[in-house]
């Protein structure tokens, strides 16, 4: 889905992703987290016990960001570090139990909200919104990566 400058619906498309920032920020605010805290924890919770290494990829963040998110998340009691079994060398992070309890209750009005809006829309309808939002959210995590291994902008 291109949306090009000057676009009509490029507006709408802004709006929706303030909408989101700005929701994003307020849950984390809630929590007494950083978005990107946040964003971890849902991260851990589909996809299960990470790496440090592997949450830095996903999140696109330096190591020592990940550890200070990592630890950020052990203390306010979300996550915890998880030493190998077979090598005690490896750590890998997981949420622990009711991990995302917090999270849930802070969401229940977002929840309401979509819950409203979904019922404006059929089962093909939906089908497609969300193979649309797996297909942005691909090109949004590309883009990202290009920003990041970029060059910044000359001023």
């Amino acid at each position: 889905m291109e949306v090009a400058q000057n676009h009509p619906d490029e507006g709408a498309f802004r709006e929706f992703l303030i909408a989101v920032l700005l929701h994003n920020e307020a849950v984390a605010d809630h929590l007494g987290l950083q978005p990107v805290d946040v964003a971890a924890a849902v991260l851990l919770d589909m996809r299960g016990p990470l790496s440090a290494g592997a949450i830095s990829e996903e999140l696109g963040l330096p190591s020592a960001s990940t550890t200070r998110l990592i630890d950020r998340l052990e203390k306010a009691g979300y996550a915890r570090r998880v030493r190998g079994r077979r090598d005690r060398r490896t750590v890998t992070v997981e949420l622990v139990e009711g991990g995302l309890d917090d999270y849930h209750a802070a969401c229940a009005s977002t929840r309401r909200h979509l819950e409203v809006l979904a019922a404006r829309y059929g089962p093909e309808q939906a089908a497609l919104l969300l193979d649309m939002f797996a297909h942005l959210a691909t090109a949004y995590r590309s883009a990202a990566r290009e920003l990041r291994e970029g060059p910044a902008p000359a001023r």
